[in-house]
């Protein structure tokens, strides 16, 4: 069973920047495709971005141009860099694992909350 453990969330401003991270237990982000997803109160967890094996990125429309997908080339690690937040991306957010061994994986999620 694979783990994520998210890191990175917190209080920013608006207008700043905050670089999450996810850690896997093992080297699964080369070999599936992965993204971030996130959840504000009252809301459905949205897609946010994701980046296939082959490298092929996708985001929400809403964070086109201001966050970027990442991972490095252990396979154990993906990053999401936001930039010029909003409040409206205030939320729990979640690093997943499409499906791995047949399932999808998710991790327990790191809060960012925008404010000033």
């Amino acid at each position: 069973q694979v783990q994520l453990v998210e890191s990175g969330g917190g209080l920013v401003q608006p207008g700043g920047s905050l670089r999450l991270s996810c850690a896997a237990s093992e080297s699964v982000f080369s070999i599936t495709t992965i993204a971030w997803y996130r959840q504000a109160p009252g809301k459905q967890r949205e897609l946010v971005a994701a980046i296939t094996p082959g490298g092929s990125t996708n985001y929400a429309d809403s964070v086109k141009g201001r966050f970027s997908i990442s991972r490095d080339r252990s396979g154990k690690s993906m990053y999401l860099q936001m930039n010029s937040l909003t409040p409206e991306d205030t939320a729990l957010y979640y690093c997943n694992v499409a499906r791995h061994r047949g399932r999808p994986y998710w991790g327990q999620g790191t809060q960012v909350t925008v404010s000033s």
